[in-house]
């Protein structure tokens, strides 16, 4: 769709996040401002689309995210609430919505598309957002891509799992965390000496 401009680029796993320069809405300081994705670097991003505001599976999903707040901060993420809604659509939702309550996290307002149309969930039927959720490490690249059904909620507390195995995992080159994988749980370090004995490796 933004074939011309020179800084498209399609979102890849594993490869650099593409960029973008997007105005916000802050419910904290009731405040707008432009975010963009050079003023996270060296941060963990959480890039959390939804397709619009005033609807009805998405308040539910960003008060989750709202609820799990304190353990965000404390893994030094940072949450980017992202549609292709206004800045004062953010707000006017933020105020009446009762779920938005001391909504913390910035609201990204993605009204020209690109973005979406960059992070591959833009339905070009209705120019909403799907819902999509990519983590972004320290040095730009996209580690995580998530991507549900419109009627589909997600969860923060596995969303959370996700990012401290990938945390553990930048932190540890060459260590690939199994599934489920906790903080303490054993790891693996991908080798010919283990294939087949995978099992073996896990066992206490």
């Amino acid at each position: 769709m933004f074939e011309n401009d020179q800084d498209y680029s399609i979102v890849k796993i594993d490869t650099k996040a593409p960029s973008f320069n997007l105005p916000y809405y802050c419910p904290i300081k009731d405040d707008e401002g432009v975010m963009h994705l050079d003023d996270m670097k060296w941060k963990w991003v959480v890039l959390f689309f939804y397709p619009a505001d005033f609807t009805f599976v998405c308040p539910t999903e960003l008060k989750d995210m709202a609820d799990n707040k304190e353990a965000f901060k404390d893994m030094w993420i940072q949450v980017l609430a992202a549609s292709t809604d206004t800045v004062y659509s953010h707000k006017a939702w933020v105020k009446h919505e009762s779920l938005m309550k001391n909504f913390p996290y910035k609201m990204l307002a993605d009204h020209n598309l690109s973005t979406a149309d960059a992070y591959n969930i833009l339905d070009e039927e209705t120019w909403l957002a799907g819902r999509g959720t990519f983590i972004i490490d320290p040095e730009g690249i996209c580690r995580g891509i998530e991507v549900t059904s419109w009627p589909l909620g997600r969860n923060s507390e596995e969303l959370l799992r996700k990012v401290e195995a990938l945390q553990f995992m930048w932190a540890n080159p060459w260590v690939a965390c199994p599934a489920r994988w906790k903080s303490g749980s054993k790891t693996l370090t991908p080798s010919i000496k283990i294939s087949g004995e995978v099992g073996e490796q896990l066992k206490d």
